[in-house]
């Protein structure tokens, strides 16, 4: 996961924390995509609230490569869309304030949060 997106979802942490019920979809829609592996799941499920599986699920999620962070705010979409789009405004803000980037080397790419923010501008 890219270092920003980190960097987001952990001051993001108690927010995200508060206000998601990641059982219904997010957990089903993040294993479907193969973010999370079945271990994943059962971690996840035996923590006694919804908030300790919030919690879980924001320490499993950066060490799951780079498309985590891109399908975590997808399974936001139907449910907490008002989420997805503070995540997005949020990572696009910080986007915009970075320093020029270098030059391109072939290894870098763009931030996914500043392709969805032009997908749904679009």
């Amino acid at each position: 996961m890219d270092p920003k997106h980190k960097k987001l979802l952990r001051s993001q942490r108690l927010f995200l924390a508060e206000e998601l019920l990641v059982d219904d979809m997010i957990i089903p829609y993040l294993y479907q995509e193969e973010i999370l592996t079945e271990s994943h799941l059962e971690e996840i499920e035996s923590e006694p609230s919804n908030r300790k599986k919030t919690l879980k699920l924001l320490d499993i999620l950066p060490t799951r490569g780079s498309r985590a962070f891109y399908h975590f705010t997808q399974s936001l979409e139907k449910d907490f869309p008002w989420i997805k789009d503070k995540l997005l405004r949020l990572c696009a803000e910080d986007t915009e304030s970075e320093s020029p980037p270098p030059p391109f080397t072939g290894e870098s790419c763009l931030c996914v949060c500043s392709l969805l923010a032009l997908y749904r501008l679009s």
